[in-house]
């Protein structure tokens, strides 16, 4: 580790948490450069749901390049881009009679989520963005303006300006913050500016696990309608099947203008997506680019994915299945050491297991690293622990990675009871 701790930026953070160095990995096992093997209920932060190097995906891949087929097209028309249109049209669209227009962004997701709200404010003619409580969207200046941690709103990130915070659901317990907005939308006392969009996660990673049940999500979409506020649902990390469908929304029945994909739409390549409703693409050419906003390995990975695992609803099933042991496990953890009073959040394979004690969760996290499994921690004060495994990962390592977390989390969890 000597060279990465001489050389490399005092930025370097999950390196921090995960102190190996690794060589490959395959599925949900990692392998560090002496051989010695770990369990990922990581994902890659949400980029690999599919695992690491999935078989389909890395020929493709190879046999591409191999064929010495365009690698960097800007946003020219090439066949792997025509392909991956072809795909996403007829795999994801067309079946949920969804329209919309597609934009590749820069590679990141903090780029889409910048393009949605640039985009937002082109065709509303308003500049003031809504954001939630416990938001994340991105480490850029626009994203961080409409993320919430106080880690990230500090004075030396710069511009935090055009971006209001509303509470998310059950933010205020058992106050509906639905009526909270609404009344600062109408009383012209309020100081809110009428917004040009609302953005939010549906499952709040970053912000620690937090879920927004249907009927919030039905009547915020509802509320948009009736101040005619564009609605920007950020799917970066809890889309791509994350949730159980492949947008987390679908089973809310919610239409938004705009959908920020990243992360695993790439299959573990940079690439990033925005869906435009075709009424909000006011776009002039060249507006918003960037020198990578076509990954040709990307789409050609995104395309194999789909077709493998989107052309019917088995992995949807899986997703459903694998979530139910782990909640369980979760669930008995909690129920075992009741003094703590944890609490087990998520939906579909975006899970975790909260406990308000600070460092706890780190603690966890450092005895299963020990253990030779790889997970984080998340939330406004890192009291989540985090699982989050491959969608694809196979039953007897979901249960070895399980028996490993349950171990650390008892080991921790009887210094504090």
């Amino acid at each position: 580790m000597e060279i990465f701790d001489e050389y490399e930026s005092e930025v370097r953070g999950y390196i921090r948490s995960f102190p190996t160095v690794f060589d490959k990995a395959v599925g949900s096992e990692l392998f560090d450069e002496d051989g010695k093997r770990y369990i990922d209920f990581f994902a890659g932060a949400g980029t690999l749901n599919y695992g690491h190097n999935p078989e389909r995906a890395v020929e493709a891949q190879i046999q591409y390049l191999k064929d010495r087929r365009i690698a960097h097209g800007l946003d020219k028309a090439t066949v792997a881009k025509k392909e991956f249109l072809e795909t996403f049209i007829e795999k994801i669209l067309e079946p949920r009679k969804m329209e919309y227009k597609l934009q590749f962004t820069g590679p990141t997701g903090t780029n889409c989520t910048e393009a949605a709200m640039k985009l937002a404010r082109q065709a509303t003619g308003r500049n003031n963005i809504i954001a939630f409580t416990n938001a994340y969207h991105g480490h850029t200046m626009g994203a961080l303006a409409a993320t919430g941690n106080e880690a990230y709103r500090d004075e030396s990130y710069g511009a935090r300006g055009a971006v209001n915070f509303m509470p998310f659901d059950g933010f205020l317990g058992d106050i509906d913050t639905l009526y909270v907005f609404e009344r600062y939308l109408e009383d012209k006392g309020s100081g809110l500016e009428k917004p040009a969009a609302v953005i939010l996660e549906t499952v709040q990673g970053e912000g620690g696990i937090n879920v927004a049940s249907s009927e919030w999500l039905q009547g915020l979409e509802k509320l948009c309608r009736k101040h005619e506020i564009l609605l920007i649902v950020d799917d970066i990390q809890s889309g791509n099947g994350r949730t159980g469908k492949f947008f987390s929304f679908e089973e809310s029945g919610i239409k938004p203008d705009l959908i920020c994909l990243s992360k695993s739409i790439g299959g573990g390549n940079p690439m990033a997506l925005l869906l435009i409703n075709p009424e909000v693409d006011v776009w002039s050419p060249g507006e918003h680019t960037g020198t990578f906003r076509g990954n040709s390995l990307a789409f050609v990975a995104a395309k194999v994915l789909i077709d493998q695992y989107w052309s019917d609803d088995k992995l949807s099933s899986e997703v459903s299945r694998k979530a139910a042991i782990i909640m369980d496990t979760l669930k008995g953890l909690r129920d075992e050491f009741p003094s703590l009073n944890c609490r087990v959040k998520g939906r579909g394979l975006m899970v975790g297991i909260e406990t308000p004690l600070d460092g706890f969760a780190d603690e966890v996290s450092a005895a299963a690293f020990e253990r030779m499994l790889v997970s984080e921690t998340c939330g406004a004060e890192g009291h989540v622990n985090k699982l989050f495994v491959a969608l694809t990962i196979e039953d007897d390592i979901l249960k070895e990675g399980l028996d490993i977390f349950s171990e650390a989390f008892r080991e921790v969890a009887r210094k504090h009871v």
